[in-house]
């Protein structure tokens, strides 16, 4: 359903019903009033008759004289009849209107009774031994509401439509800035990073447009960041593509000619390094994607663990060199709030790294402390190579390497920093007073852990 019917239902029906309740409301309190109206009309004319007849000299009693009730012209639609009370049990008629029913016995006050299969509203009033019954049909009175009910419905339902037809261009007109915003993005070519143009708003859209923009923006710096990490990736896998195309070559002629068995060797083993440069690359560029595409788990991780998992990890790697890496703090860990397989993959990165960078036979530390607000700092700490304030703030970027002769990828501290920052933690290279770096991963300590 689009939002100009969605308007249109809701404002409609609501208007309908409110003036269907306004309507019912002042037709109920016009139709008592008309009730209140005629029975006044009733009681006013016997009062009327009443002091008319007080006027005359009293009655005489008709019935000796053999004289019949004197039939009068009935006038306004009112029945009248004059009669004489000798007792509770004898009321003898005097005068009635021509067509009047018989209200000899009706008693004094209102009333509502149905005579010859008409009903009839009367009214009846005593002043001594004179008796004077006024009455008018239901049905005159009915045919009276209903003309009243046409000559009020009908403007009412011609105000109704015509309400309804007003909401209509007005829900149209309002929702004409957004037909526009519609019809701007829907002729908006891809790739176009220009930013929207003016556009003429209400207030309540500028958000809308504001946050239009943004997303614009974003989805513009994200096109450039993944154009420009597809050039870096292109552009890295060439190189070692190049280079076991260029061994395989070398070792195919080789292979020709027995005296260059040393030469074919060596372009084995160097092609074979190609390789698995290559397959670290398209592995670092796997986990990067899936990083970037799966929904954040907030599930719960020991540092202590994962650090033992990444050295063990390593350890076909390096061997017997991982003997210089040491744990401190082991003791005072708490449990993060990270998925395991992601802090596996950042301390293993970071071990990886300092190991690759730090002089041979130096040691490397492993420094694990919890923090008064509520986060937990693993630390890996190196002598490595000193780096500069800019150069440790391009180290996180994606294929940046400090030292191209180190083989490596240029991607794993991209990858640290990545689940850092989806874990709503933080990763940094800090500069020692004492020569090297020291790689600190900030994440936070499981809220479970911090109550036990």
């Amino acid at each position: 359903m689009s939002l100009r019917l969605r308007l249109l239902l809701i404002i409609g029906v609501s208007l309908t019903v409110l003036w269907a309740a306004v309507a019912g409301w002042m037709f109920m309190d016009a139709r008592q009033s008309l009730r209140d109206a005629l029975d006044n009309r009733l009681a006013a004319s016997a009062r009327m008759v009443a002091g008319l007849v007080a006027q005359f000299p009293e009655p005489q009693d008709i019935s000796a004289s053999g004289n019949t009730p004197l039939d009068v012209v009935a006038r306004d639609g009112v029945a009248c009849e004059v009669s004489l009370v000798r007792s509770n049990v004898m009321i003898q008629t005097l005068a009635r209107t021509a067509g009047s029913p018989n209200l000899t016995r009706v008693d004094p006050g209102f009333g509502t009774h149905e005579y010859g299969n008409k009903r009839w509203r009367t009214y009846v009033l005593r002043q001594g031994n004179i008796q004077i019954a006024t009455a008018d049909s239901i049905d005159a009175r009915e045919a009276l509401l209903k003309e009243l009910l046409l000559s009020a419905g009908v403007p009412f339902v011609v105000a109704l439509f015509g309400s309804l037809l007003l909401v209509w261009f007005g829900v149209t007109h309002g929702l004409a800035p957004l037909e526009r915003i519609r019809d701007l993005l829907a002729s908006r070519r891809p790739g176009d990073d220009s930013s929207l143009p003016e556009v003429k708003a209400p207030v309540e859209l500028r958000p809308l447009l504001q946050t239009i923009e943004q997303l614009l923006e974003r989805v513009q710096a994200a096109i450039v960041r993944e154009r420009r990490f597809t050039d870096s990736a292109a552009h890295e896998l060439r190189t070692p593509l190049t280079g076991v195309k260029t061994h395989i070559q070398v070792a195919k002629l080789a292979s020709q000619r027995p005296e260059e068995a040393a030469t074919l060797e060596a372009s084995l083993v160097k092609a074979d390094q190609g390789v698995l440069q290559l397959q670290n690359i398209l592995q670092r560029l796997l986990e990067l994607a899936r990083l970037e595409g799966q929904p954040v788990e907030m599930e719960i991780s020991d540092p202590v663990d994962a650090v033992r998992a990444a050295v063990e990890a390593l350890q076909p790697i390096f061997g017997e060199l991982l003997s210089r890496v040491s744990v401190h703090g082991a003791e005072e860990s708490r449990p993060v709030r990270v998925a395991y397989p992601l802090l596996l993959a950042a301390i293993q990165n970071l071990i990886d790294n300092a190991m690759r960078y730090a002089p041979a036979n130096t040691p490397i530390f492993v420094l694990i402390a919890p923090q008064s607000a509520g986060t937990m700092h693993i630390s890996i700490v190196d002598e490595g190579t000193n780096l500069n304030a800019e150069e440790r703030r391009q180290a996180v970027n994606r294929f940046w390497r400090g030292n191209s002769k180190i083989p490596g990828s240029g991607l794993g501290l991209s990858i640290v920093d990545a689940i850092a920052r989806r874990h709503g933690g933080t990763f940094e290279l800090l500069k020692r007073n004492d020569g090297g770096l020291e790689a600190r991963l900030v994440l936070c300590i499981a809220v479970e852990a911090e109550q036990s």
